[in-house]
């Protein structure tokens, strides 16, 4: 019977999952230690030609990465770290990435200049055997521009052993359900002294509630550990070099990055690092004290915010979106036009297309009537909007061009700070990623 037949396929789905979950874990035991291996490497060069360099590598207690899917990424990124079996050349970790380094190379500066360099920290599972490790970079066409790879031998003794014994003080903001199969946040203090510790934790409280507000984030709560690392700063505030402001601060962040006024970002990410070492942290969070607006965020790097500043809220969501999920700015300035989308190419970004491959995005999401590109609502921007009249389409401008790059909604907290929520195309984005990492 009807009742007999969905038993079954029940109990059959369980079985399955946890065969599945049985040989990923399996795969995981088989080549990698309960640890983290710290990979520092250093991008250099200009527009024409860039080069990766070794820096350092160390060893950090505890893995707190994904332990399945482990050589699969949910979104491609502008470079991939890919993990291979010695041996055998299997590939048996990958993740993806953005980088400060390849934002620098869009910019007049990097056609024009000698050389720069910057640094760069992943962290991967710690191998039991030896490893070949291979960085890439792409770039906006999807095309692999420079690729390095070396071989990591885990009993190499000029590995580093970090975060065993002094680990920068942090509080548990929220305990996840299982925190074997969670993702771990943290956030990290930048430009707050020692005295400055009670006002850090309550901006991280403030933050992290308004991050848990937003759906798919509010519902799959439960799958996230978050902690907040008290790193403190000599100093209070953060650097603004236009006004010859220079202060001494835990992660040396300043405003007017590549000479962009309300750019805020820091440059030194071995020392990002250096204060996470030891605690329970992959996605990260840095939490700027200062009221002057600004921040950024970099895939599967850092998202920076300032906090005493009344968009505080919706920054610091907006610029998790790009930290964590690789979201693209679905808004478009006349005035600010930026070549970052070539209208040829499909970007890889889950909430924007230029229609060239547009399957697997949100086309399921639009209706069969709806034309497409899609005309704005009349009510766009203004104050009485009816967001419940509004549909699912295609929409320019977004990817700061005026045409040929296109966002699923009229607005989304990817376009504007007054927007409330993630639109339907990012909501599915956050949710398909939140489900790879958490095992579903």
């Amino acid at each position: 019977n009807l009742i007999h037949y969905n038993l079954m396929k029940k109990i059959i789905t369980l079985l399955f999952l946890a065969v599945t979950l049985t040989a990923a874990a399996q795969d995981f035991n088989h080549y990698f230690e309960d640890a983290t291996l710290r990979l520092d490497y250093i991008f250099s060069g200009n527009a024409k030609h860039q080069a990766i360099a070794v820096d350092e590598l160390s060893r950090i207690p505890r893995w707190y990465g994904k332990h399945e899917r482990l050589a699969e990424v949910p979104v491609e990124g502008n470079g991939q770290v890919i993990v291979r079996d010695h041996r055998t050349q299997k590939v048996i970790y990958r993740n993806s990435f953005s980088t400060l380094f390849q934002e620098w190379l869009t910019y007049d500066e990097a056609k024009k200049a000698s050389g720069k360099a910057f640094e760069n920290v992943f962290l991967v599972p710690f191998p039991k055997d030896s490893v070949d490790i291979t960085v890439e970079l792409r770039n906006n066409r999807r095309e692999v521009t420079v690729s390095m790879s070396h071989t990591v031998n885990p009993k190499d003794i000029l590995i580093r052993h970090i975060g065993e014994r002094s680990v920068t003080p942090y509080e548990t903001l929220q305990k996840a359900a299982d925190t074997t199969r969670c993702i771990h946040i943290a956030y990290v203090a930048e430009g707050y002294t020692e005295a400055e510790m009670a006002n850090f934790i309550e901006d991280c409280r403030t933050a992290n509630e308004a991050l848990f507000a937003h759906e798919p984030f509010k519902s799959l709560r439960q799958r996230f550990n978050v902690v907040a690392v008290k790193s403190p700063s000599m100093e209070s505030g953060t650097s603004e070099p236009s006004k010859g402001i220079w202060k001494n601060t835990a992660l040396h962040s300043h405003f007017d990055t590549f000479y962009s006024d309300r750019y805020l970002t820091t440059l030194h990410l071995k020392d990002l690092h250096d204060w996470l070492a030891g605690t329970p942290y992959e996605h990260i969070i840095v939490l700027v004290n200062t009221e002057k607006y600004g921040g950024g965020g970099i895939l599967n790097s850092y998202n920076l915010s300032m906090v005493r500043n009344s968009y505080f809220k919706p920054v610091v969501v907006h610029e998790f979106g790009h930290s964590f999920a690789g979201l693209g700015d679905e808004y478009a300035y006349e005035k600010e036009q930026i070549n970052m989308y070539p209208t040829d190419v499909e970007p890889w970004e889950p909430n924007l297309t230029t229609l060239v491959d547009f399957h697997g995005k949100w086309e399921n999401l639009i209706n069969k009537k709806t034309p497409v590109p899609t005309p704005q609502p009349a009510d766009l921007d203004k104050p009485n909007a009816r967001y419940d009249k509004w549909k699912v389409g295609v929409y320019e401008p977004a990817g700061y061009s005026q045409h040929g790059v296109y966002r699923a909604y009229p607005d989304c907290r990817m376009r504007t700070n007054m927007h409330p929520e993630f639109c339907p195309a990012c909501n599915l984005g956050l949710t398909k990623l939140i489900k790879f990492y958490t095992g579903e």
